[in-house]
């Protein structure tokens, strides 16, 4: 709750605040077409900027497994929400 409350406030009163939310990365991280958990600007705009910070080359591996696995579970729904749509 004081998450979304931080998220709230940064965009009522355009704080410009950096804060870690899912974001649509367009090849920052070197993601692309995907919402991933990332540092932010807020405000008024919502996120306005994806803030990118150096990692590691370790840290880079662990985000493009994470980012491989969102990717499956999209995937997955996608299916599973064609299947179940009538014909």
């Amino acid at each position: 709750a004081s998450s979304a409350i931080q998220m709230a406030e940064a965009f009522l009163r355009d704080r410009k605040s950096i804060l870690p939310a899912a974001a649509y990365l367009e090849g920052e991280y070197g993601l692309r077409d995907l919402y991933v958990g990332v540092p932010v600007q807020i405000g008024a705009g919502g996120v306005e900027k994806v803030i990118e910070i150096a990692l590691t080359p370790a840290e880079k591996e662990a985000l493009a497994t994470s980012a491989a696995h969102v990717r499956e579970l999209v995937e997955a729904t996608d299916k599973v929400l064609a299947a179940a749509k009538p014909a």
